[in-house]
């Protein structure tokens, strides 16, 4: 079962802590004992050079201890203070020891011998108690001494317990942090996640129908307000995709509507009585003009549709563009001469780009078309096709009424119609084509008028096929 933040945080806040704290407790614990095991050893070494001299300061030769005159009994009531010194020959023979000990010290043979080469300390226990004992060499006293060892040893009962006492004082410290920090990471946790509930209950509140709703940081962290920025960043984006969604389904309901309720008043009427020949083939051609509009206009929706999924996957190929460019004009040019519209290429030379064919004829088709509608009797349609800075541009100019002044944007947007158009037709799809299509290469598609009046519409597609997925914003 997945655990809280808070508990999480509280959990393992707390073990690093308390780990960090028995590190520092167990450097300071064995520090201490170092320091006290050093004093100790000072005070052995002390001793044992003021008993070395003791022993053999006798002109006799005979081995005798300064110490002080107690008895058994009496050495029992200062045994945390006593040092014991005890002679050993190099076979480990007792050879004097002081007076007031009931037994002989503990005895390591082999430190015997390594006492030889100087002073060696080791630990061991004494008449049920620690002890900590230190062989010393006699040799160096006098020859009559070179196979003597003195071993002199403290107790550790008063170090044992300062390092018990201290034990016990550390484990309360780490005990104490332990339990504070755990209380206080709980307490930090609380804090630190309530504006990310805040936040959570906010969000839970945004729906369909609440879009316009933004998230407010109640909390003072940098972090948040960052956070909430990016949030409502991307609710902007899903409000003006849901916006463009319900636009896009109103506008195509209606555009769908019209050519609908056309072709069924058409097919009412024709109905209604016997009619000539004549007047069900007027009926049925009229017919055939709606359904061929409806599937041409939903042809351009499904593109779309596919533009903003970003399902548009060009196959590219090398195309020609001046070519692709003098076939749609020559196609087009019964329909401008019917307009007594001149329409031509003014441009010479190849242009190559790496591009999908289909989707090209589809682009300039559309870009042509616009400027016809928009070009009244008598004027004229230019098309160019050129290279600059390592991009092929495609540019349509017309002679009409141009772009009125800050819809040089909206005309790329579904369904907008200019209101200064010569030809009631189409349904406001071919300009958001255009761009999705160019978009879909790389490229870009933007409008503009030119001096001479009129619009000129141009597209920049990159020469190596630049292929990016089309994009999912409305422009």
């Amino acid at each position: 079962m997945n655990r809280s933040f808070r508990a999480q945080l509280a959990i393992r806040f707390t073990a690093t802590m308390v780990l960090a704290s028995l590190a520092v407790a167990a450097a300071g614990y064995w520090a201490l004992r170092a320091v006290l095991n050093r004093q100790i050893d000072a005070s052995l070494l002390s001793v044992a050079s003021i008993q070395a001299v003791s022993v053999t300061d006798d002109p006799s030769g005979e081995m005798r201890f300064h110490e002080w005159d107690l008895s058994p009994e009496e050495a029992v009531t200062l045994r945390d203070l006593n040092r014991y010194a005890q002679v050993w020959s190099e076979s480990g023979e007792s050879l004097l020891r002081s007076r007031y000990m009931t037994a002989d010290l503990p005895l390591q043979l082999s430190l015997l011998a390594e006492a030889a080469a100087g002073p060696v300390w080791t630990e061991d226990r004494y008449d049920g108690q620690p002890v900590r004992a230190l062989y010393y060499p006699l040799g160096r006293l006098g020859p009559s001494h070179g196979e003597h060892v003195l071993e002199v040893a403290a107790p550790l009962a008063a170090r044992d317990r300062t390092l018990a006492l201290v034990r016990y004082f550390l484990l309360a410290v780490v005990s104490i942090v332990g339990v504070g920090t755990f209380a206080g990471s709980w307490w930090l946790g609380a804090r630190t996640m309530r504006p990310v509930h805040e936040i959570i209950d906010q969000t839970e509140e945004i729906g369909g129908t609440t879009l316009g709703r933004r998230l407010e940081a109640r909390a003072g962290a940098s972090e948040y307000e960052r956070l909430v920025a990016v949030l409502n960043t991307m609710l902007d984006r899903i409000d003006a995709a849901f916006e463009t969604q319900r636009r896009f389904t109103t506008d195509a309901s209606h555009e769908l509507r019209s050519p609908l309720t056309a072709l069924r008043g058409e097919l009412e009427l024709a109905l209604r009585r016997d009619r000539a020949p004549e007047e069900y083939r007027r009926v049925l051609e009229s017919a055939l003009e709606e359904a061929e509009r409806l599937s041409e206009m939903a042809a351009n929706l499904l593109t779309l549709a596919r533009s903003d999924a970003g399902a548009i996957q060009p196959r590219l190929s090398q195309v020609e563009l001046h070519e692709r460019v003098a076939d749609t004009i020559h196609r087009l040019q019964p329909r401008a001469a019917a307009k007594d519209i001149e329409l031509r290429l003014t441009s010479h030379g190849r242009v190559t780009v790496l591009a999908d064919a289909e989707l090209l004829d589809r682009l300039i088709w559309n870009l042509a078309d616009n400027a016809l509608k928009f070009t009244p009797a008598g004027g004229l349609v230019e098309a160019s096709v050129t290279s600059r800075n390592g991009d092929a541009h495609i540019e349509l100019s017309d002679s009409g009424p141009g772009i009125p002044d800050g819809e040089r944007e909206q005309v790329f947007e579904r369904f907008y119609r200019a209101p200064v158009s010569s030809d009631g037709d189409g349904s406001g799809l071919g300009l958001s084509i255009v761009r999705a299509i160019a978009r879909a290469h790389g490229g870009e598609a933007s409008a503009e008028n030119h001096e001479g009046g009129g619009a000129r519409l141009s597209v920049r597609l990159p020469k190596t096929g630049a292929v990016r997925p089309a994009s999912t914003e409305s422009q």
